[in-house]
């Protein structure tokens, strides 16, 4: 797999939702039965994690604002919850959300790639690999309860899940080709479109759309369904069924890292991200 593919689409594919969460949080911070520091919220400055042990079950949000873009530091962090959640034995289920109003990623960090050395880039789209890999392997059952945009990179992240939620509010490349097949990937891919909820159903880009106020408690339902499967059956089947996929970057990598640095340092690339960067700063200002 060729995860540098999914720079070369514009930063505004894939799916979007205006909506976000409801003020509750999906799992409450609470002591497992028993008590003990495994059930209370842990994170770091761009990664916050609720547990509740006692359920099995953690939810892990994101919280860099103000559009979650995938930062070295943010993809740093996630890996590290994750590997956090997948060590402890009680953790057997894991809900992905934003806790950054009306956007669950918007993707790579422009300021990632742009104006620095080729040694950063190799050791970002690092970074970039590992997530896909930590999500896309993970033994966990994991749930996007996606309540915000989520275009490119958000969605490529989107994708490891073995379940997708989005929440319906009208205001990559082998990942998605293994969602909604071949011409869809490459027709979405090449023409850069931005689905919205009923169409992000459609094409199977996400497995259900529920109303904003509902997002919570199917995130919960859709874990329960799942985590009454044996640990061990599911586990199994899931590897089974994504070796292929995760055995072709892994075999990869070096080479994937090499097409990025290569791609990401053409003075034409950098110039249209000098150039995207700027409109962004006019738009801020």
């Amino acid at each position: 797999m060729a995860l540098v593919a999914a720079v070369r689409v514009p930063a505004r594919v894939l799916f979007r939702s205006g909506a976000r969460l409801p003020g509750a949080a999906l799992g409450r911070t609470e002591r497992a039965a028993g008590g003990g520091d495994g059930a209370r919220r842990f994170g770091s400055q761009r990664v916050l994690v609720e547990p509740d042990a006692g359920a099995g079950v953690a939810v892990m949000k994101f919280k860099n604002p103000p559009v979650n873009s995938l930062s070295l530091e943010f993809l740093t962090e996630l890996v590290i919850s994750m590997e956090k959640l997948e060590n402890d034995k009680s953790f057997r289920s894991v809900i992905l959300t934003s806790d950054c109003p009306g956007v669950f990623s918007a993707g790579l960090d422009l300021t990632e790639m742009c104006g620095k050395s080729p040694a950063h880039y190799a050791e970002y789209w690092k970074a970039v690999q590992e997530m896909w890999l930590r999500l896309y392997q993970s033994n966990l059952v994991l749930v996007s309860a996606i309540n915000g945009a989520c275009p490119a990179g958000g969605c490529l992240m989107a994708l490891t899940c073995d379940y997708r939620i989005l929440a319906d509010n009208p205001r990559f490349k082998d990942t998605l080709e293994n969602a909604i097949g071949h011409r869809e990937a490459e027709r979405a891919l090449q023409l850069g479109l931005l689905f919205p909820p009923a169409e992000a159903l459609q094409v199977g880009i996400v497995d259900q759309v529920v109303p904003e106020e509902q997002v919570q408690s199917t995130a919960l339902s859709t874990i329960a369904q799942w985590m009454a499967i044996p640990d061990h059956a599911r586990q199994l089947t899931k590897a089974m069924m994504r070796k292929a996929t995760a055995s072709r970057l892994i075999t990869q990598r070096d080479a994937d890292v090499q097409n990025f640095v290569s791609f990401i340092s053409k003075d034409s690339i950098q110039k249209s991200l000098q150039m995207y960067l700027e409109r962004l700063k006019e738009k801020k200002g």
